[in-house]
């Protein structure tokens, strides 16, 4: 079994670690850059060590952070999600200097960050996929041609994007000419890659994935899904278990070609495959070989620690369950608390929680790495926490969410907690049938007020006195 595991990351997915290694007896070990110092995965974790003043780029070395994971005496990497967890280089590092990486091989990682690779890859498995290029586009020319053949509107998409960067809607030639050059740009920067390719655009569509996990011992299963079709600049920013909008038939159907796209490549570990719903017909988007910002609702509905079958894997050990053990009970929503200003286009507002209260009560769950106190650094996310309910019913869920939003105290930065109670009181929402254009359609939402309470009022005029008079 896995002893002592080096954590590559930081912030609220490096707490989430921790925890699962603290109740499987493991040792954890953060790392954390100078403006990390007093972060709450420093303070958590059994080690930790400096990886340098900057704040990007100890994260972002994968030799720097297998080295050190050696030189502490790790026998395992976890890369949580974001910076290297989707780079096969530190994958292959691990591999090499035998230290086990959390996350499936470096060969897959590569496939399926690829997207051109990995539509052929879908394809050839008999997994529906849009209509779009086979590989990559050699120039504007050529993208205007093929644009032409599958028919606009078509979105431009990076070949190594993800998190969507890297992605373009076009309508027209026009739009197709004046964003190649962009994306190309993006994608350089964000990706270290110019290549790019085209996909006919789906309409508003809705947003499904399916959680899946697969041992070595060829044992692949899914986890049933998630609908994260409420997003914004494809973005998300609510993700609900399972998704409101499947029958019995269509959850069972996605589940099996969530399954075999796993099994087609090889795949091992925890992984995410994303399909785009529209009229009735699913269509493969992409692959994320990692474990996802929204994994939290999948455990919530099912019971099944994710991170913890992470590590189980990783060690060499089979799945603790088979298909026909798995259920799901409920819903869950995880709405993502951004240290964000809807009302200002969504700005973010990094600085430092004059207080922060977690909410509680009856199915309510808070994923953080915040504190009363703690300064939200400008170099990261704006994700102050996860915010997770669950409720045996959809309507009860939604009560829950507003409940435990109007519990939440988090003060000293504007976030979305607001925004978020506008779309659970939305009628539209509230029917449970909806896709990717309900934020876009509905810009009303973010003019919102927020009625103060006493006791926050009155902190505000103290807090007020006190600046004036110098005190």
């Amino acid at each position: 079994m896995i002893k002592k595991i080096l954590i590559a990351n930081r912030g609220e997915i490096a707490v989430r670690i921790i925890r699962a290694c603290a109740e499987m007896g493991i040792c954890s070990v953060a790392v954390f850059s100078e403006a990390d110092r007093q972060a709450l995965h420093v303070k958590r974790a059994d080690e930790a060590y400096n990886i340098g003043e900057d704040p990007l780029a100890g994260y972002l070395d994968p030799e720097k952070l297998v080295e050190l994971a050696l030189k502490v005496g790790c026998d395992a990497l976890h890369p949580g999600y974001g910076f290297l967890s989707e780079n096969p280089q530190l994958a292959k590092c691990c591999k090499e200097k035998g230290i086990r990486f959390i996350g499936p091989d470096a060969e897959i990682i590569q496939l399926m960050g690829d997207k051109t690779q990995a539509r052929k890859a879908m394809i050839k498995a008999g997994i529906p996929c849009t209509p779009g290029t086979e590989g990559n586009l050699k120039d504007v020319e050529e993208a205007l041609q093929e644009a032409e053949r599958v028919g606009y509107p078509i979105m431009l998409k990076a070949t190594s994007g993800g998190g969507g960067r890297g992605i373009r809607r076009c309508n027209n030639p026009q739009e197709l000419a004046q964003n190649y050059v962009r994306v190309i740009s993006e994608a350089t920067k964000a990706f270290g890659s110019a290549e790019v390719f085209l996909e006919k655009c789906i309409i508003n569509p809705c947003h499904i994935e399916v959680q899946i996990l697969a041992d070595s011992h060829g044992n692949v299963i899914h986890l049933y899904e998630r609908d994260c079709s409420i997003q914004r600049r494809n973005q998300k920013l609510l993700e609900i278990a399972p998704s409101p909008q499947l029958t019995s038939e269509q959850r069972y159907y996605v589940g099996e070609l969530a399954v075999r796209a796993a099994k087609s490549v090889g795949y091992e570990n925890a992984g995410t495959v994303e399909f785009l719903l529209s009229e009735g017909q699913f269509y493969f988007m992409e692959m994320n070989t990692r474990v996802q910002v929204e994994h939290t609702i999948t455990e919530e509905i099912t019971g099944i620690d994710i991170v913890r079958e992470q590590i189980r894997i990783a060690a060499g050990e089979p799945l603790s369950l088979k298909q026909r053990d798995v259920t799901h009970t409920g819903f869950a929503l995880q709405f993502r608390i951004n240290a964000e200003d809807p009302k200002n286009n969504f700005l973010p507002t990094f600085g430092r929680i004059s207080h922060y209260y977690a909410p509680g009560g009856p199915g309510v769950r808070t994923d953080t790495a915040i504190y009363t106190g703690y300064m939200i650094p400008p170099y990261y996310d704006s994700m102050c926490l996860k915010l997770v309910v669950w409720a045996l019913t959809w309507e009860e869920a939604l009560n829950r969410g507003l409940r435990a939003l109007d519990d939440m105290r988090l003060q000293g930065v504007k976030t979305t907690a607001a925004y978020y109670q506008e779309i659970l009181r939305h009628p539209e929402f509230r029917t449970g049938h909806f896709n990717t254009s309900f934020v876009e359609s509905h810009p009303e939402l973010t003019q919102y007020s927020i009625k103060q309470r006493p006791e926050e009022l009155a902190l505000a005029i103290a807090a007020a006195i006190a600046a004036y008079t110098g005190l």
